[in-house]
C-alpha cells in the first residue's frame, strides 16, 4: 500500500524500514547500492502498549536517534498485528474488506482497513493498519508505503522456496506471538499466528497444526526464523516432538556494520527492502 505523495528530489540510496508492534519495534537502514545494512536496531517494549502508547514510541524514536534524522530514498512502514486475514484474488471484493476480518479478528466500526496484494501467492491480505503511526510517518516524510508483516513474511518465504521439492514448516517466533507457514510444492498450503506466554502453548499450538495439515513430525522439515536461539526452550521443546530442525536465513546476503546476533533474526524487516 502506498500514499501518492512523491519525494523524486531526494537524490541519496540509502532506505528505510521501520517494524511496528504492540510489544517493540525494529528499524534498518540499507545502502541500497552497496547492498550494506548501516543500522539495525530492535526495541523491546516493557508491556504490552496501546496504539497511542506505540505513537508515542515512534515519536520517541526519531527524537532520540540521530540517523533517523535524514532524507531516505525510501521509508517503509511493516505493521505487526493479528488483525488480517488472506483471501484468494479470485474471490476478493474490495467492497467487503471488513467482512473479511471480522469472523477471526475483533475490529471496531471506526477502524481504517486496507489490504496487500500478494501476486506470489495470488492471494491479498486484509489487514487494520496503525493509522496514527502512518499519519506521523507522512508529516515526517511525505510519500512512503506500508505492508503487513504477514505479506512480507509469506512472500519471503515463497519466494525462498520457489525451487525447493519438499514439504517446509516455517516457524517465525516474536516475543509473545509466533506464526506458522506451511509450504507443499513451492505453495502456500497455511497460515496462522498464534499467541503463547510458554513453551507449552508453543507446543501444544505446533503440534496441532502438525496434525491437522497431516504432517510426519518424524520427517517433515521445521525452518525456525525470528527471535530464537539454538538450546532455548522453544527449540528444546520442539526438537523433542520433530525430528529435522534448521533456521532459516534472510533471503538477501547484505553486508553488515553491526551483524545480528543470528542470521534468521529479525527477518522480516532485512526481508521487507
Amino acid at each position: 500500500m502506498a500514499t501518492t505523495n512523491s519525494n523524486t528530489h531526494i537524490t541519496t540510496h540509502t532506505e528505510l524500514s521501520i517494524q511496528i508492534s504492540l510489544s517493540g519495534l525494529s528499524f534498518c537502514i540499507l545502502n541500497a547500492n552497496t547492498k550494506q545494512v548501516d543500522v539495525l536496531k530492535h526495541i523491546r517494549f516493557n508491556k504490552h502498549e496501546t496504539p497511542y502508547q506505540l505513537l508515542e514510541h515512534v515519536q520517541a524514536l526519531f527524537k532520540n536517534e540521530t540517523c533517523l534524522q535524514q532524507d531516505f530514498s525510501n521509508v517503509q512502514i511493516i505493521h505487526t498485528n493479528e488483525l488480517s486475514t488472506l483471501v484468494p484474488k479470485p474471490l476478493f471484493n474490495e467492497d467487503c474488506l471488513a467482512d473479511y476480518l471480522k469472523y477471526n479478528s475483533k475490529i471496531l466500526k471506526s477502524d481504517f482497513i486496507t489490504c496487500d496484494d500478494i501476486d506470489i501467492n495470488d492471494s491479498v491480505n486484509v489487514y487494520v493498519p496503525y493509522v496514527n503511526v502512518n499519519n506521523f510517518i507522512y508529516e515526517h516524510f511525505g510519500a512512503f508505503t506500508y505492508k503487513h508483516f504477514s505479506t512480507v513474511l509469506i512472500e519471503s518465504i515463497l519466494q525462498i522456496e520457489k525451487n525447493a521439492d519438499q514439504p517446509k514448516l516455517y516457524i517465525h517466533m516474536g516475543a509473545r506471538n509466533f506464526e506458522i507457514i506451511s509450504v507443499v510444492n513451492r505453495e502456500l498450503q497455511f497460515y496462522n499466528t498464534f499467541e503463547y506466554s510458554s513453551k507449552e502453548d508453543f507446543i501444544y499450538y505446533l503440534l496441532f497444526t502438525v496434525e491437522q495439515l497431516k504432517l510426519n513430525p518424524e520427517t517433515i522439515q521445521l525452518v525456525f526464523v525470528g527471535d530464537i536461539l539454538e538450546h532455548s526452550d522453544i527449540y528444546n521443546i520442539a526438537y523433542k516432538y520433530v525430528r529435522h530442525i534448521s533456521f532459516g536465513s534472510n533471503k538477501h546476503n547484505y553486508t553488515f556494520n553491526q551483524q545480528p546476533e543470528t542470521p534468521h533474526a529479525e527477518f522480516v524487516i532485512l526481508n521487507s527492502f
